[in-house]
């Protein structure tokens, strides 16, 4: 039977998914105050050395472009063997910035290579299937157009995914972080949907997705990543939830699904995709708001986290994007008003999809049966 434990490790939340003999660890690492990057990788690297495990993946957000002297810091703390990482940049303003880390006990996790890329990701098997992450897959070739690089990034998806033994039909989750996404997001989604169409993606689970803002350290059109699951047997389900409060984003010619749910014998997880305050007829509401705008956001996640028994509390992983870090404090504020149960968030600012959008949250979620 698996069970949920959490605890704060060197400052920071950890929430261990244990489903004997595996355990998951999720790492959230976020600054106290002022804290420089420098002194928040090394508490990070703390926390992994104190928890134990392998690690799986590390994402860092809402780094700015000067931070990026410490980046090999960070890889030295937490791992040492030339990990993948995600890195999104932005400003850093107001200190807004933080660490997810992925860690595994109980079985073998394996690096996945790629020839001119180096590390792309890591897979692991269990008693129920195969699971792949991918993170911070960037282009090769940056000084080709946005669209190019677009397109090499589902390449490098599917040749990572071929390493691992899966194909794009296994993928339940994406991240794409877009530098200046304002500009070209509509170009983004024709790549995007006319790869769905390629491969067949619509005839089976569209994954949650994020499309943000972010910059890179390469200065790149955009970086990602995905995690996938090809189970080995009719134990798991992996299904597409929708939104009781907004309709289909591909109404709107955005190719992902509102939320994925991912059941196991003993525990579900549940995906939702980055979610912003739009209605049901795909317009932006609360123009100007951002308070209304987190509100209604909050309402949005709320509801889909209800329809599948769940809350607040069973949030293992979360981020919360603003389009101006000055609001940021919306979002604690409306935590405390309405009394939700504490879950970690790491809060960055980033331009959202839209220029009327003015805040953004994703989650991960985890009910044991």
């Amino acid at each position: 039977m698996a069970s949920i434990g959490k605890r704060v490790v060197a400052g920071s939340d950890v929430i261990t998914l244990d489903r004997s003999p595996i355990r998951e660890h999720f790492v959230t690492v976020t600054p106290d105050g002022d804290e420089s990057p420098e002194s928040l990788f090394r508490r990070a690297g703390e926390v992994v050395e104190a928890v134990g495990g392998q690690v799986v993946s590390v994402e860092v957000l809402g780094m700015a472009a000067a931070d990026r002297k410490d980046l090999p810091s960070l890889m030295q703390a937490v791992d040492g063997s030339g990990l993948a990482v995600g890195w999104v940049e932005n400003t850093r303003a107001e200190n807004l910035c933080g660490v997810h880390v992925w860690l595994l006990e109980g079985t073998p996790v394996t690096r996945i290579e790629l020839p001119k890329e180096g590390v792309a990701g890591s897979f692991f098997e269990d008693n129920y299937g195969r699971c792949c992450r991918l993170v911070g897959l960037h282009p090769t070739e940056t000084s080709v157009g946005r669209t190019p690089q677009t397109e090499e990034i589902f390449e490098q998806m599917e040749a990572a995914l071929a390493k691992s033994g899966m194909t794009f039909s296994d993928v339940y989750r994406t991240w794409f972080y877009n530098h200046d996404l304002l500009d070209w997001y509509d170009e983004f989604n024709a790549v995007r949907t006319g790869f769905f169409h390629e491969r067949k993606i619509f005839d089976g689970i569209v994954p949650a997705s994020t499309g943000i803002g972010g910059g890179n350290a390469l200065d790149a059109a955009l970086v990602a990543g995905l995690v996938a699951l090809r189970p080995t047997n009719d134990d798991v389900k992996v299904s597409q939830i929708e939104s009781p409060l907004q309709s289909s984003a591909r109404d709107y010619g955005s190719s992902f699904s509102r939320a994925v749910e991912v059941a196991y014998p003993d525990h579900r997880r549940l995906y939702v995709s980055g979610t912003a305050s739009i209605d049901k007829e795909g317009n932006t509401i609360y123009l100007d708001d951002c308070k209304a705008q987190v509100k209604m956001t909050m309402e949005v996640v709320d509801a889909i986290l209800r329809s599948r028994d769940m809350d607040w509390a069973d949030v293992t992983r979360a981020l919360a994007y603003f389009k101006d870090a000055k609001d940021a404090p919306l979002l604690d504020a409306y935590r405390q008003e309405n009394n939700l149960a504490p879950f970690p968030v790491i809060v960055a600012e980033n331009d959202v999809c839209r220029h009327d959008l003015l805040y953004e949250i994703e989650i991960d979620a985890v009910k044991v049966q």
